[in-house]
């Protein structure tokens, strides 16, 4: 609930501090006072768009802050859903800057106006007249049946199903979209699937190919060297293996004269080893390494074949064309196998639907339950508002289409008389009679919701007398489970308040002020309620008549 507001800066408003009740607060002023300006300021932080032109001084900022209580209404999800900081008590500041420029922060971390608007709309319902216009908008009737049905597990549960009939319906489509382009497209598919496959490309093939290539290239250049390396070590009368030998053999000789000579014998030794096995390797190599101009022509024209491909699929690596190979071929098996993908998929398209269909069919019947019960309990409270012929029905049709709601239309119909048959309300209630639908409604509903805060704006505009007196008991009596707000011009609605503000204007600048009446404020104000400008003494027993 709005435990405190304090407003800078914002139309007529200088500086306004109101500390709220959390049972029913009356707000009273003559027209003009700047009511209406009140509710704007508490719109911005709700998550309104804001306009610079109401800055009452362009040169410095306006702000407006709510402190509100919410540890009793289940926010701490949606705070972590949207990287909040969660206080039981929550501050939200509104700024507007002399730029025009809005910034918004909830317990001093910003956010977007988006995120605002859906955290407000959790706080706070507001209702005027021109709100009295929702009643032809069908989701708002529809809430108002489902409040009254308590039936928010059967919508989770059919919204759950909704979306995963949808989701499919989508991978159909997509499917069969899919698979009649590839038909289109199957032979040009298979020509480029079948060259791609006849050329048996693996990894690194074109590699191992090029650097074959290079070799044979080269192979006569290659021969010289390993027929020249393999002389200078085999060479009979000079090569260096006789050489080695020979040094081994010296050393070997001098063992026992000199110390150093058996090392050196062995360390000659070992690379007379080294460079034998190296000879033998150049033997190998000189019978493996032979000119093969058949074998190069072949290399040359794998390349080729390779290269040929890259260049007509635009591509930059073999690895590319081996995975356009693997796309064809998917494409080519999705065509074998469509039918059974799109039999499977349009059998789950069907089991979707049909449990989507199950579940809104459990929703129509908890509305068309809980649309008796609301339109019943709504003329017997018409009928205490001295709409003693009125009728009221509220109408539940079930319909062959799923909608992210369900599958049914809501209608309300209203007659002020007995004599005449029921006609959509938006089309035959006057603005008076649809204030008191709406009024009935809300008073109705709000037992069976969370929300925190509900604020009335001259719902009550048009009635007077007894009947005023019952509106502001429909109004007290829905501030016993939840804090209320309600404007009024009424002195018998403004005498059932818990606290009583009103709102005038102060000063030659004419600043639109705030002040909590004390009793015996209280009592000259409902007396001015009463009579007008000129209080009378009967006016201020009458209004204390009605204060107690």
């Amino acid at each position: 609930m709005l435990r405190h507001l304090t407003v800078e800066n914002y139309a007529l408003i200088e500086r306004l501090d109101m500390t709220l009740s959390p049972n029913l607060n009356i707000i009273t002023g003559e027209t003009g006072a700047g009511k209406s300006i009140l509710l704007g300021a508490l719109g911005l932080v709700l998550g309104e768009r804001a306009d610079i032109a109401t800055l009452k001084e362009s040169g410095r900022g306006c702000v407006v802050e709510g402190t509100f209580e919410i540890e009793a209404y289940g926010l701490q999800e949606f705070f972590e859903e949207n990287d909040l900081e969660y206080a039981p008590q929550t501050i939200i500041r509104r700024v507007i800057t002399p730029a025009g420029k809005s910034r918004a922060y909830v317990n001093d971390l910003p956010v977007a106006l988006t995120t605002l608007k859906e955290l407000g709309a959790r706080l706070i319902d507001i209702h005027s007249q021109h709100h009295s216009l929702r009643v032809a908008d069908e989701e708002f009737r529809r809430s108002m049946v489902d409040a009254m049905a308590d039936n928010a597990t059967e919508r989770e549960a059919y919204c759950e199903a909704y979306e995963a009939w949808r989701k499919s319906v989508s991978e159909l489509a997509t499917l069969r979209r899919k698979v009649a382009e590839a038909m289109r497209e199957k032979e040009y598919i298979e020509f480029q699937y079948n060259q791609l496959s006849a050329l048996r490309l693996r990894e690194g093939e074109l590699a191992e190919l090029e650097s074959q290539q290079r070799l044979l290239d080269n192979v006569e250049r290659i021969g010289e060297a390993l027929a020249e390396g393999g002389q200078l070590l085999d060479d009979e009368e000079g090569g260096v293996l006789m050489r080695l030998k020979q040094i081994e053999n010296a050393f070997g000789k001098t063992r026992d004269v000199y110390d150093p000579a058996g090392d050196i014998a062995e360390r000659v030794h070992a690379v007379l080893v080294e460079l034998k096995d190296i000879s033998a390797l150049l033997a190998d190599e000189r019978e493996r390494v032979d000119a093969n101009p058949e074998q190069a022509a072949k290399v040359v024209e794998r390349i080729d074949a390779i290269y040929t491909l890259m260049r007509k699929h635009g591509v930059q690596s073999p690895e590319e064309l081996i995975a356009l190979e693997a796309e064809y071929g998917s494409k080519l098996g999705m065509i074998v196998d469509a039918d059974n993908e799109l039999a499977t998929l349009e059998r789950r398209v069907e089991e979707c639907y049909s449990k989507a269909v199950g579940l809104a069919q459990k929703i129509t019947a908890t509305r068309q339950r809980a649309a008796v019960e609301l339109a019943e309990q709504t003329v017997r409270m018409l009928q205490k508002l001295g709409m003693e012929q009125s009728q009221f029905v509220c109408g539940v049709e079930p319909s062959e289409e799923l909608t992210p709601s369900g599958a049914d239309q809501l209608t309300f119909l209203f007659s002020s008389s007995s004599k005449f048959q029921p006609q959509p309300i938006e089309k035959v209630a006057s603005g008076g009679e649809i204030s008191r639908v709406m009024l009935c409604l809300k008073a109705l509903v709000a037992s069976r919701t969370n929300m925190p805060t509900v604020i009335f704006d001259e719902i009550d505009t048009g009635i007077s007398g007894r009947i005023a007196d019952v509106t502001g008991q429909i109004i007290a009596s829905l501030s016993a489970a939840r804090q209320v707000v309600n404007i009024t011009h009424l002195p018998q609605v403004a005498s059932k308040g818990d606290t009583h503000f009103k709102v005038f204007k102060d000063g030659a600048e004419a600043r639109t002020q705030i002040r909590l009446l004390s009793g015996e404020e209280r009592v000259r104000e409902v007396a001015a309620m009463l009579s007008g400008t000129d209080v009378t003494e009967a006016a201020i027993v009458q209004a204390r008549e009605l204060l107690k």
